[in-house]
């Protein structure tokens, strides 16, 4: 997904000459071709998050449109009290990009995961939190965070993540996408771990159990009317992230119900637990360890129809 997020990036820059970006000592490989296409619009700070943030608030404070760029929890852990202050309370037009959400870094250990990164951002006054879960959702979400004018945090997929749409979707920030319709369980996701989602729920259809698939690529704001529908008109809502358990999507989701006085016939959240994620491997085998592979999930849905 980087690498598509990059691309775009590129495509809309030299239609728009306030799009700036500026990394931390990041990004080789991928941003060389808007380093070299526009040198004048690229700032590489050093491993200095806090004045990545403060310098693209400034950039944007101008008139355009600032992009910070680095990975995992580094563009918002280490910076978040310039991002609170400098970014969301003067609403700049500032672009929180982080590549490898959740634990795509998996061996390179917990200081590189970005697993409570949802529950921060969207805690930030004036901050949009956009979560796409494939490349089409890429494409999309990159040009909606350009059009869109305010603080935006786009958690970005690392490499080789699965499409899980057939093609180009009609994406709006706040209303989510239906991969697939089903009445029996509403299986809810945000971010490229809805390759996995897709795959439990092809391992439930073959056992007779359909499940509505949502792809709710906007954490905030959220769509409320598909989580109200998702609780009167199917068999209850099962959130999926790789997020930690508190704050995230789940969080989000009950929030709406319970303010809304909603409750849906069955509900659960599948997350990371309350702990550091502290367990060294591929993405795909940490997810695995903590039952958030297509299998685990699949088994979470058959005990909580039971």
């Amino acid at each position: 997904m980087r690498a598509v997020f990059n691309k775009t990036l590129l495509e809309l820059a030299k239609k728009d000459k306030r799009i700036h970006m500026v990394l931390a000592d990041i990004g080789y490989g991928e941003i060389e071709p808007f380093r070299d296409t526009f040198p004048d619009r690229y700032y590489n700070v050093g491993v200095a998050e806090q004045n990545m943030t403060g310098v693209a608030c400034g950039i944007a404070m101008e008139g355009n449109i600032a992009i910070t760029y680095s990975i995992a929890n580094f563009p918002t852990l280490r910076c978040l009290e310039q991002i609170r202050n400098d970014v969301c309370y003067h609403n700049a037009n500032v672009k929180i990009v982080i590549i490898g959400g959740g634990v795509s870094y998996g061996a390179l250990g917990m200081s590189h995961h970005s697993t409570e990164d949802i529950a921060i951002m969207r805690a930030l006054p004036n901050m949009v939190v956009e979560v796409p879960c494939d490349n089409y959702e890429a494409v999309a979400a990159t040009h909606a965070m350009i059009e869109y004018n305010g603080p935006f945090y786009y958690r970005c997929g690392y490499k080789g993540e699965k499409d899980i749409h057939a093609g180009p979707i009609d994406f709006k920030i706040g209303k989510a996408n239906i991969v697939s319709e089903g009445k029996d369980i509403t299986l809810m996701f945000a971010g490229p771990i809805g390759s996995e989602v897709v795959e439990a729920a092809e391992m439930l259809k073959a056992e007779g159990i359909n499940c509505r698939v949502v792809s709710m690529h906007t954490i905030k704001p959220i769509d409320k009317d598909m989580i109200l529908d998702s609780a009167k008109n199917t068999g209850g809502i099962v959130t999926v992230e790789e997020h930690n358990l508190m704050g995230g999507l789940g969080s989000a989701v009950a929030e709406v119900l319970c303010d809304e006085g909603v409750s849906p016939a069955k509900f659960k959240r599948l997350a990371f637990p309350d702990v550091n994620v502290a367990k060294i491997g591929g993405q795909k085998w940490i997810r695995d360890q903590y039952g958030l592979q297509a299998r685990g999930i699949a088994q979470s849905v058959r005990e909580l129809l039971k």
